[in-house]
């Protein structure tokens, strides 16, 4: 049954080559908060006396979707920046989040975290949070609270930390456990995700306590592969008998067993590749964080040439930016310096971009990021009249926002169908 018709500018990209633009046009949600038609007129939807909702000469388009991001570190935004990965780190990464024992700062930050993911329109998020079970569930309440959907991981650390973060394997799995009770139903919004933080973090036992964990109650699994060159030496040396760093997670069940997705893989060539591709391993692509702390640019056209899905991360703090359409915008940019260096790869189009972000990113949560029917209605409206719209085609409108509009456009946002009011801070 149909609850509302929505009536807008609409773009969305159905295949990652082209939007999909109606001037004018309608997209119908029903009473799931999915999307039960799109249409160029009403006639078309056969929507009965649903009422009709018209957002002018606004555009509508799907929400965002980030696919990394370490909430416990948004106090150390913009700090360290002239850090590489591992000295970040133990010198600053690892000290802030020791503070997570304590659920009151706790949620006073996250607090702050989910604001300025709300503000930015990011409806769905693939999240660490920290060792702290208290506090990871006051996180997942907050998601909760919102109305905006995540996947929220525990993380496991029990080497290479301090022992403030070390947590053994024993207390990793019942923490795991007690929250996987309270928070994992089929379809809610905010579910866990097994979450080892790394390798280097992860002894053998719990590298396999966590791929247990994810094959006993089929929950998806977070991590990072392949960031940075000192990191991969690392792993080399700490698990001599897996073939490279991806084959190091495999061999725990930790890669593509469960529904799996892997920050970074600036370095996945080879065999590593093949056994993503084989697994269907997700990649979060963070652009902002690879160059802040010097991992390299990751070879985004190679991986989607090869039939890898891609999402894309905003890794705070290693990178320094919540607004996802920043993150659509420095994937391209990135693209474009690999294809100086190799003409034969082509840089990413805005179309491929947004896909990427919206529908190939929204895949890991289900029927997310399109206006196609049977997808959750995950939508932003967006009043761009400050930037002059009238001159440009729609599609450069667009253009024009994700380059230069920032969070005061978006004037609705939507997460499977009901609207998100701004989320309280402390």
């Amino acid at each position: 049954m149909i609850k509302t018709v929505y009536k807008a500018h609409i773009l969305y990209t159905k295949e990652k080559s082209h939007f999909e633009v109606l001037e004018n046009g309608y997209v119908a949600v029903d009473t799931e908060g999915r999307v039960a038609g799109v249409a160029g007129s009403l006639a078309a939807l056969d929507c009965g006396d649903a009422p009709v909702v018209d957002f002018g000469n606004k555009l509508l388009i799907p929400a965002m979707n980030d696919m990394h991001v370490h909430a416990p570190q948004v106090h150390n935004q913009g700090v360290a920046m002239d850090l590489e990965l591992l000295p970040w780190l133990q010198n600053y990464t690892f000290p802030e989040e020791s503070k997570y024992a304590d659920v009151e700062y706790a949620e006073r930050m996250y607090r702050r975290f989910l604001h300025t993911q709300w503000l930015f329109g990011t409806m769905r998020s693939v999240v660490f949070g920290t060792v702290h079970t208290e506090s990871t569930r006051k996180l997942m309440h907050l998601y909760q609270e919102t109305g905006m959907g995540a996947l929220v991981g525990k993380v496991a650390m029990n080497r290479n930390c301090p022992p403030a973060l070390c947590e053994d394997v024993e207390a990793a799995v019942a923490g795991n456990e007690a929250l996987i009770a309270e928070f994992n139903a089929p379809d809610a919004l905010v579910r866990p995700i097994i979450t080892p933080r790394f390798v280097p973090s992860c002894t053998p036992d719990l590298l396999k306590a966590c791929g247990e964990l994810a094959a006993k109650y089929q929950l998806p699994v977070q991590s990072h592969l392949s960031e940075n060159t000192s990191e991969i030496a690392w792993v080399a040396e700490l698990e001599p008998d897996s073939e490279h760093y991806g084959d190091a997670y495999n061999r725990y069940g930790l890669f593509g067993q469960t529904p799996t997705i892997m920050a970074h893989c600036v370095w996945t060539r080879g065999k590593e590749l093949e056994l993503m591709k084989r697994n269907g391993v997700m990649v979060a692509h963070c652009p902002t964080s690879n160059f802040n702390l010097s991992s390299g640019m990751a070879p985004i056209r190679t991986l989607l040439d090869e039939g890898v899905r891609i999402g894309l991360g905003s890794d705070i703090s290693g990178g320094h930016d919540l607004n996802m359409f920043r993150m659509l915008v420095y994937a391209i940019q990135v693209s474009k310096m690999h294809y100086q260096l190799d003409h034969d790869k082509s840089f990413l189009t805005l179309p491929e971009t947004f896909w990427i972000a919206t529908k190939s990113a929204g895949s890991f949560f289900g029927k997310v990021g399109s206006f196609e029917p049977g997808y959750d209605f995950d939508a932003l409206v967006i009043d761009d009249d400050v930037l002059y719209p009238a001159e440009y085609s729609l599609v450069h409108r667009l253009e024009r926002y994700i380059y230069l509009g920032d969070d005061r456009q978006i004037v609705h946002r939507f997460c499977c169908g009901r609207e998100v009011p701004e989320p309280r801070l402390l």
